[in-house]
């Protein structure tokens, strides 16, 4: 089994930046994909952006490039969302996903609880 850690989330402004970190434990040789998802309030969670095992950017989400970094550090095993120019529709909570193959946009094997990101205008 594979356990994902979110921290990070809170209260920003708008144009405010915030980084989230997921960190894994457990099999983590298991995983080999990793993404995050969002869900804001009333609508469907969606994928934000994902990497590879080797930190290959697979996925961003159009409405967060060029303000959303996705990153993972291997030796920590802990994923990264670097988000800048945050926009109150940014608001949501940020779940962290993985999986032994590959991440779709309906989600990986594992999920962690997740965090909180509230943008405020």
């Amino acid at each position: 089994q594979v356990q994902l850690v979110e921290s990070g989330g809170g209260l920003v402004q708008a144009g405010e930046s915030m980084r989230l970190s997921c960190e894994a434990s457990g099999r983590t040789s298991d995983i080999h994909a990793m993404a995050w998802f969002r869900r804001a309030p009333g609508k469907e969670r969606e994928i934000v952006a994902a990497v590879g095992w080797n930190g290959e950017v697979a996925y961003v989400r159009d409405s967060v490039k060029g303000r959303f970094t996705i990153s993972k550090d291997n030796a920590k095993n802990t994923l990264y969302l670097q988000m800048n120019s945050l926009k109150p529709e940014d608001t949501a909570v940020y779940y962290c996903n993985a999986d032994p193959v590959t991440i779709t946009t309906t989600g990986g094997d594992y999920w962690g609880q997740g965090t909180q990101v509230i943008v405020s205008s």
